[in-house]
């Protein structure tokens, strides 16, 4: 039986109690960079985002769950975007968004969870993540969680500094027979 909690987090559906996180985060410049927002949202945006929030992953292609701690604070995001049923596969994207809930071994578990979820409940075959080079936090995440590097997306991503690299990892799942 699949289960979404682990010892120090859980994942869940969003809740329409979730729209002054998600307003925050989504207007976030800092996360800007990697999340490809161009403009801020609008609460209303965002509520019409969470009205929808509960399309099956088959039509949207995407499923966005939130990470909660026991205390039911909600402390960060973890997506599957370009869900492909044909190929199995889907990209992960994750934040924990206070600095102080980082490093704890909160993301570590969200992903676990999630990985366990895409790859016996949806039955992927792969997941994959592009992550900036200089994300080393994310890198670091990502290689612990089994994800291997497969490859450099040279000067991909434009920032205010100049274009950065991204990196592509893969994970297979190992657990098909």
């Amino acid at each position: 039986m699949l289960n979404l909690k682990g010892e120090q987090v859980y994942l869940r559906a969003l809740e329409p109690t979730d729209l002054d996180f998600l307003y925050k985060l989504e207007n976030d410049t800092s996360v800007w960079e990697v999340s490809g927002t161009l403009k801020p949202y609008s609460k209303k945006v965002l509520q019409l985002y969470l009205d929808n929030a509960h399309r099956d992953i088959y039509d949207v292609k995407q499923l966005r769950l939130s990470i909660s701690n026991h205390q039911d604070d909600c402390i960060g995001l973890i997506d599957l975007f370009d869900f492909d049923p044909k190929h199995r596969r889907a990209g992960v994207g994750i934040v924990i968004v206070k600095p102080g809930d980082r490093n704890k071994g909160a993301g570590a578990e969200a992903l676990s969870l999630l990985c366990d979820y895409a790859f016996s409940t949806l039955d992927l075959h792969q997941l994959y993540a592009n992550i900036l080079e200089d994300n080393e936090a994310s890198i670091h995440l990502f290689q612990k969680m089994g994800f291997e590097e497969v490859g450099i997306k040279k000067e991909w991503i434009r920032t205010s500094k100049g274009f950065k690299n991204e990196i592509m990892y893969q994970k297979i799942n190992s657990n098909e027979s």
